[in-house]
């Protein structure tokens, strides 16, 4: 409950994370029936880049301000950057949007999405900042409760984010088995983890946990800015996803080398689709 996002808003985690979500929600868009998105750790739904929280880090600068500022970026980062200046209609980059803000850009009219937040500040704030949007609804719950609770969704397609601050030092670990029990209740979703890279034997124990527990198609992708020889050091970020739609994977490799080329430092790290 300490972790408060608005520390790393626009950050080359939130880049990553978000461009990804993007291509997620348009494979959904490829049907014409409805879908669901649900989002266990919402945030606030936008962020201010000039706030003393935001200012005190800057972690913008090594993300979302170096993609600002690219030239000719791809047709995908286009899309991205086309949420990013709808909330910033002077040209400036000032607001940051969050995860459900990206989703509820391209929902369409019988769309749904169902965000959590647990932090009662950022609940509030975030109720009041779709306050308007009837196909959104907040709640001020725990994130792995909304998994139980919302699931199965009555659309019967759709998308799961999880995206927790990993406060505590088992919280990765402990992902593959409640992946695996909400799974059994909604077989046909999508879900998407996303997670910082630190520890690398750590998170090769991740992914082989997730191998022995879980027995539906995933996609592993990772973007590294920095090369992976501190440990506890934040180096990059990864995400997996499972029932990846088709193609997805092949639009990833399409724009990691220019995310990875654009965001990197002095050409260190790495990016992966596997």
């Amino acid at each position: 409950m300490n972790y408060r996002h608005t520390y790393h808003a626009g950050s080359f985690t939130d880049a990553f994370k978000h461009i990804a979500l993007i291509a997620l929600i348009q494979s959904l868009l490829h049907k014409d029936t409805p879908f669901c998105y649900l989002e266990t750790h919402a945030g606030i739904g936008s962020y201010d880049l000039l706030s003393v929280t935001a200012q005190k880090t800057k972690e913008f600068e090594m993300g979302v301000k170096k993609i600002f500022t690219a030239t000719n970026p791809p047709a995908l980062i286009q899309d991205y950057l086309s949420c990013i200046k709808k909330l910033n209609p002077d040209e400036a980059l000032r607001h940051y949007p969050g995860s459900p803000y990206f989703a509820q850009h391209f929902m369409r009219p019988d769309d749904r999405a169902v965000l959590s937040e647990l932090h009662p500040d950022d609940a509030h704030t975030l109720k009041r900042f779709f306050a308007r949007d009837k196909q959104i609804s907040v709640h001020a719950q725990d994130g792995y409760q909304s998994l139980v609770a919302f699931l199965p969704p009555k659309e019967r397609r759709g998308l799961v984010l999880i995206d927790p601050p990993y406060e505590k030092p088992d919280e990765l670990m402990s992902l593959p088995r409640i992946l695996a029990q909400t799974i059994k209740r909604w077989d046909t979703g999508i879900y998407a983890v996303w997670f910082p890279i630190k520890n690398r034997l750590q998170i090769d124990r991740f992914y082989r946990e997730l191998k022995t527990k879980i027995s539906r198609p995933m996609l592993f992708s990772e973007l590294c800015i920095y090369p992976e020889d501190v440990a506890q050091q934040l180096n990059g970020c990864g995400m997996v996803i499972i029932n990846p739609p088709w193609q997805l994977d092949l639009r990833l490799k399409e724009i990691l080398p220019w995310l990875w080329k654009t965001l990197s430092v002095d050409k260190q790290g790495h990016f992966r689709v596997e």
